[in-house]
């Protein structure tokens, strides 16, 4: 008799989600690859009462979390330089609940996070604005804040927009906008990224994971399926680069980053 699925935590909940990531490229040359992937999700208000075999929180563990990887990247509390970026928008009145950070942690000391998320939720638990904090290849990041133009509360469905800024890819010029949608309200928690250029999508990218209860249970699976999750990360980048590179796709030089740390 197969053994029971563990129960969904609450979406506000401490959680690991088990999925997988998929990218599309539709320009020039088609490719498309889908792998396996895993992340937590992190109530900021509790992240220092986050206790869980194999897991630590600013301290070394075989996975890790440490403030110093996020926000000012000087090891400060998170919370507060969130809400500083809220605060300066005019946008901390409805992002006045819980704040969940959804990211890969360091395994074994080792960390690189193509993108993690920071779900800014109101009071009453509704989903108002979204950081999207990016890192590239090359050591650098970018934040891309997004929202509805009167603050409405984020739906599934719901398509939000950011002018592309930050130069992720040498396969993509820094031009075209981001169309982003998030799904966190259920057991899976979905985010379909996709950029568009001139009318035309070129890129589609989806993350999603299943989550179960942060414990000792959910790290020890984690262990055993992902051993070397974000190794892989960065070699699964390098080769995907060489298959486009053998396409012929046309390579752009890294412009400088700009120089607003938030959009």
């Amino acid at each position: 008799m197969p053994s029971p699925r563990p129960a969904a935590p609450d979406a506000l909940a401490p959680a690991v989600c088990f999925g997988a990531v998929m990218h599309e490229r539709l320009v020039q040359a088609h490719n498309r690859f889908t792998y396996p992937t895993a992340f937590v999700r992190l109530p900021l208000s509790r992240l220092g009462e986050i206790h869980a075999p194999l897991l630590g929180i600013d301290r070394f563990n075989v996975f890790s979390v440490r403030t110093r990887d996020h926000g000012r990247r000087d090891g400060s509390p998170l919370l507060p330089w969130l809400r500083g970026i809220l605060a300066e928008r005019g946008l901390a009145a409805v992002c006045d609940g819980e704040v969940m950070l959804q990211t890969m942690p360091r395994v074994m000391g080792f960390v690189f996070n193509p993108v993690s998320f920071w779900f800014c939720h109101d009071r009453d638990g509704a989903l108002r604005v979204v950081l999207a904090e990016v890192s590239n290849t090359f050591g650098e990041r970018h934040n891309y804040l997004v929202h509805h133009p009167d603050l409405a509360p984020i739906q599934p469905r719901d398509e939000l927009t950011a002018r592309k800024l930050f130069h992720v890819s040498p396969f993509f010029p820094l031009r075209g906008e981001y169309r982003f949608r998030f799904d966190t309200r259920g057991p899976a928690h979905v985010v379909h990224i996709d950029l568009w250029d001139d009318g035309q999508r070129q890129l589609g990218t989806c993350l999603a994971g299943r989550a179960q209860a942060l414990d000792g249970r959910a790290m020890g699976k984690w262990l055993l399926r992902h051993p070397f999750l974000t190794l892989g990360v960065i070699a699964r980048i390098h080769w995907q680069a060489l298959r486009l590179a053998a396409k012929r796709v046309s390579f752009h030089r890294k412009p400088a980053p700009p120089l607003e740390e938030t959009t």
